[in-house]
């Protein structure tokens, strides 16, 4: 049964038309809307049909009691919000919770590509989902297998023209709003510079990546994965020991060259979202030659995980969804965080040094079940780029928002 009407206030979205949409959706179904502005972009994605917004402009510190205003004024019942470590919604998910508010996350989805996450309170890292393998296994057995999932296609020009508008309109936030500073590490006009070098160069690199990859997946030496992330992800910045992404590669390198068999390869495969700033390959070699293992790593900057996985010894990541993708091929894992797929049965929860040579496939049953429960609780059929995937998003993440319970709470 559905609550009582209630009253959302909207923060910082992903960049695209989803948030207005999905309050256009809210308010036809009564429920009262408003929006905090926080930066030029955020006002250039809203429309005056979504609900009224306000103007964020003050210092940090001013930002519980600017909430507070609009919590009295609009009976704010929930809070939504894009990305949970972003500066803005660290300090205004606390200031809620403290009075009662809820707050409603949303990034992108734990298993890709047709899927968003929706949670209460926090994510990845932050996720109210249970670190218990056994939880998992009596509440996945008994819920229903997850509905098909509606496919659809998004197109990385589609996405990036979404992500340059945005940006383009921040231009104005030195006079509107000047004291806003972007969650993001590195300035947009350097991140598309990259962009635009390292997708020129991905022609070349195909064809050679395609080749070495046919080498290790037809040849007779046994592989380990390592899939980079972003470097400037939160994932890494806020929910790991590392500083960086070039802290991971010398940390499992050095690992590596110590503790595996000397027949083994070392596949480190770039992100296909990378900017292109850190020159990867020329650490990767510098790396080889100090830890002495010259012609046992093979860099990749294109290619198809899944392939790779098939055949994979193992794969040793952070926290990346990348490791939900080798637990479906049945690949050991080791996660060197707390990603919410760190179960024991799952991952290998010895040290990476033990990993190289006794890592395990994951248990058929619990993976499983812990797919079945993470669909069912936090996973919403959707996207956030494409009128398609917004459709569809819109529709789930609208049900899922007006239920007196998320189906997480209602299993716990």
């Amino acid at each position: 049964m559905n609550s009582p009407k209630r009253s959302f206030l909207f923060l910082q979205g992903v960049c695209s038309p989803f948030f207005p949409r999905l309050a256009k959706r809210l308010r036809a179904d009564g429920h009262h809307v408003a929006k905090v502005q926080f930066a030029g972009g955020d006002v250039a994605y809203w429309s005056r049909h979504a609900g009224p917004s306000h103007a964020f402009r003050g210092r940090p510190s001013d930002l519980p009691d600017f909430l507070a205003g609009l919590w009295e004024r609009y009976a704010v019942t929930d809070q939504l919000l894009f990305g949970d470590q972003r500066p803005v919604h660290l300090a205004a998910a606390e200031a809620a919770r403290q009075v009662g508010i809820r707050n409603h996350v949303l990034e992108e989805g734990y298993f890709r590509p047709h899927w968003i996450t929706l949670e209460r309170e926090g994510v990845n890292g932050y996720s109210l989902l249970p670190q218990d393998a056994s939880w998992y296994l009596e509440v996945g057995r008994r819920l229903p297998k997850p509905a098909p999932v509606k496919r659809f296609q998004t197109s990385f020009k589609r996405r990036a023209t979404h992500d340059v508008l945005y940006h383009l309109a921040g231009l104005a936030n030195p006079v509107l709003f000047p004291r806003y500073r972007n969650h993001a590490p590195v300035t947009a006009p350097i991140e598309y510079a990259g962009y635009l070098k390292r997708f020129t160069q991905l022609r070349w690199w195909k064809p050679r990546d395609a080749e070495r990859i046919r080498a290790l997946t037809e040849g007779k030496r046994p592989y380990f994965v390592l899939p980079l992330q972003l470097n400037g992800d939160a994932q890494i910045r806020n929910h790991s020991s590392f500083a960086d992404m070039p802290e991971v590669i010398e940390y499992v390198m050095a690992s590596f060259a110590r503790h595996a068999s000397a027949d083994s390869l070392l596949c480190i495969k770039n992100h296909p979202l990378d900017m292109g700033l850190i020159n990867y390959a020329g650490l990767i070699e510098r790396l080889e030659k100090r830890y002495d293992i010259v012609g046992r790593t093979v860099y990749l900057e294109s290619g198809d995980l899944n392939v790779l996985f098939k055949a994979a010894t193992g794969t040793v990541t952070v926290n990346s969804t990348s490791g939900i993708v080798a637990l479906e091929h049945r690949c050991p894992t080791i996660a060197l965080s707390r990603p919410i797929y760190r179960l024991d049965g799952l991952t290998f929860e010895g040290g990476l040094d033990e990993f190289w040579r006794q890592g395990t496939p994951p248990d058929e049953e619990l993976f499983r079940c812990f797919h079945r429960t993470v669909m069912h609780t936090v996973q919403l059929n959707g996207g956030y780029y494409c009128d398609t995937g917004i459709e569809l998003a819109v529709d789930n993440v609208a049900a899922r928002l007006e239920a007196a319970t998320s189906p997480l709470e209602a299993l716990l």
